[in-house]
């Protein structure tokens, strides 16, 4: 049956499509609004979770500072001028380069004569850690034979890495209290720390766990006590306007030595990477004076350290 209805005229056909493409342009102006105040608040909570975080690093800094403001020369503080190692107290193993030598006549004994491999290195420093993961057993092996030293340098250039705790220092003066009252089991401590290495920019191992570490090589208890010691003393800083001020503070034993340490490294070196290595003072693997890298010796494929250091001894 034909519909009574009258059909819409034209005009109301077009009144109705604007209707509905105004109740459209609504909804979608509607749901724009909608999404642009998520996102705006998206962004603020963005923005008050990394206030927050760097509010928490600040903070967290200042109070590792504070901490530990006893454990680096001159409490590791901007301008702080390095003592002379002459000036230092050092290991009794330690010879007049800053280092650490190992030889077939024991720690602290550099072989006359002897083919010298020296390893500068920081505890911090995670390509030092892959090195010694590969080469720690033939470093060993090289120092226990006749005609080789193997000198170890210590450096604490990555103390700027640990949140304020000063973990460089912290590690390498516990090591230079090993090698000054128990050498036997520095070469074991330096691996067992690698291999307890925490990761750059956190807080470092607590005191407590490098004195677990050392503990579990064989490092007696007395000696342990004694990576916490700290003496008194005075420095130098150069102020921002240029002026040399004379100080005063504490901080851990081997500290001042450390600090002249990383200081000579840089003297000899030209600049300091980690690791570097010289073999009788040749430089074969590292970054030389202009930054040039240098790749003398392929030391992340096993054996090869050895083998070259070997076949220096051969030659001579």
């Amino acid at each position: 049956m034909p519909s009574n209805d009258p059909k819409p005229t034209k005009a109301q056909r077009q009144a109705d499509a604007r209707a509905r493409a105004a109740e459209i342009r609504k909804q979608q102006q509607a749901a724009a609004r909608r999404n642009r105040l998520l996102a705006i608040g998206g962004l603020a909570l963005a923005a008050v979770v990394l206030i927050g975080a760097f509010t928490w690093v600040f903070v967290s800094n200042a109070q590792n500072k504070a901490q530990y403001g006893s454990v680096a020369y001159g409490g590791g503080a901007d301008g702080v001028v390095a003592p002379a190692l002459a000036d230092t107290q050092t290991p009794s193993t330690a010879d007049d380069g800053a280092g650490i030598p190992v030889s077939d006549e024991g720690v602290g004994v550099a072989g006359d004569g002897d083919t010298v491999l020296s390893v500068y290195f920081d505890l911090q420093c995670p390509a030092c850690r892959s090195f010694d993961t590969v080469n720690a057993a033939d470093l060993k092996a090289l120092a226990a034979e006749p005609g080789i030293t193997v000198r170890y340098q210590p450096l604490t250039f990555l103390d700027g890495y640990s949140q304020g705790t000063f973990f460089s220092s912290r590690a390498g003066n516990a090591l230079m209290v090993v090698a000054d009252q128990d050498p036997d089991h520095f070469q074991g401590f330096i691996t067992a720390m690698y291999e307890n290495q925490p990761a750059e920019n956190t807080p470092g191992l607590t005191d407590d766990k490098i004195a677990e570490i050392a503990s579990g090589v064989g490092v007696p208890q007395d000696v342990i006590d004694r990576f916490t010691t700290t003496v008194d003393g005075s420095y130098q800083q150069v102020d921002s306007d240029g002026n040399t001020i004379d100080k005063t503070g504490s901080w851990r034993t081997f500290a001042p030595f450390l600090a002249a340490a990383t200081t000579h490294a840089q003297d000899v070196l030209g600049q300091i990477s980690t690791p570097t290595l010289l073999l009788d003072g040749d430089l074969i693997s590292g970054r030389d004076s202009s930054g040039k890298t240098v790749s003398k010796v392929q030391w992340n494929q096993p054996g090869a350290l050895a083998a070259y250091v070997r076949a220096a001894v051969a030659a001579k």
